[in-house]
């Protein structure tokens, strides 16, 4: 027998982006230790600090609360892929840090050490909606009871400049 699991509205708690007033968008995030080459994860970090930082203060987060991560690229790390192709291609040698930052996993997990979150981290490449995808997931991990709250992030690299968000949620009704 199957039980049907209700899926909860989710309610923003508090949000960040990139670029924001006061950001120098061409110049990029600020570098992020361990991370090179690429402003990928260093939008993660970037957007996953102001948001937390806007609820919580200075790390680590509040105890005893399950908050999950939910990392969201169509695109992934365009930056790095490319790097590697090239060196590859060159016939070059590729450093161990690009095997370590490729994975989006990292950054997530970087994001989750620095901020002491206890929830689980889900990395998403849709091909449709990337906010939807985002939400969609976030409300399964609450509704499932894996998290209380899902920080969803959303990055992408572009031509016309790099764009991230993130968004905290939980499920229910503003207290």
């Amino acid at each position: 027998m199957s039980h049907a699991v209700e899926i909860p509205e989710l309610r923003v708690i508090t949000d960040s982006h990139w670029p924001q007033p006061g950001d120098d968008a061409l110049a990029g995030p600020p570098v992020l230790p361990g991370f090179i080459g690429s402003t990928f994860s260093p939008l993660v970090a970037v957007v996953a600090d102001r948001c937390l930082q806007s609820l919580y203060g200075e790390v680590p987060a509040k105890q005893g609360e399950k908050v999950g991560i939910v990392l969201v690229s169509r695109t992934g790390d365009r930056a790095s892929a490319e790097q590697v192709r090239q060196l590859v291609a060159d016939g070059k040698r590729v450093g161990p840090l690009y095997f370590f930052q490729s994975v989006p996993n990292s950054v997530a997990g970087y994001v989750a050490a620095r901020w002491g979150l206890h929830g689980p981290v889900v990395c998403l490449s849709p091909a449709g909606d990337a906010r939807q995808a985002g939400f969609d997931q976030a409300a399964l991990l609450i509704a499932d009871g894996d998290a209380d709250q899902v920080l969803v992030v959303l990055v992408e690299q572009g031509s016309q400049g790099d764009t991230a968000v993130a968004l905290l949620v939980s499920g229910g009704e503003p207290s």
